[in-house]
């Protein structure tokens, strides 16, 4: 396909991440060859039956310029998310970039919740009980896999 605008000009390095359960951050880097007066704007639709959105919360360089989104309430579907991050110039045309994402697999967990240990001397032994992690996506707990490391002082 013939992409309309400057080669060189689209994003490069878009990344997203999902993080303490229903915040998501985008990120990208200014085209290599994109005009200094580029600015980006990223749209996204969670799935195909919602309306595509723009960013509300852009985060910006010193040169006031949109180089990655805050996405509040966010909630991961069992769609592909579709982002789109197309530019504008004075002098050119801007090459857009675009991305389908599973949202599950950009989730970073948060460790898990409630930790307590119980030791018993005579018995020499120790109970650990945690509860899982609050995650975005689902309630399942067979998600999840844990490892204890434990340090003898």
């Amino acid at each position: 396909p013939v992409f309309a605008g400057m080669k060189g000009s689209a994003i490069e390095n878009f990344s997203c991440v999902i993080y303490n359960i229903f915040l998501m951050n985008c990120t990208w880097q200014a085209g290599r060859d994109a005009p200094a007066d580029t600015q980006y704007f990223l749209y996204w639709q969670k799935s195909r039956d919602e309306e595509e959105m723009e960013c509300e919360l852009y985060i910006k360089d010193e040169n006031d310029r949109n180089m990655g989104c805050i996405f509040q309430n966010v909630s991961i579907g069992i769609e592909k998310a579709y982002f789109l991050v197309n530019g504008s110039s004075k002098d050119s045309l801007i090459q857009f970039y675009d991305e389908y994402i599973d949202l599950y697999k950009i989730e970073k967990l948060m460790p898990p919740s409630n930790i307590t240990v119980n030791c018993d001397e005579i018995k020499n032994d120790c109970i650990i009980q945690w509860q899982r992690p609050q995650i975005s996506h689902s309630n399942k707990d067979m998600c999840f896999k844990y490892e204890i490391n434990i340090k003898y002082k």
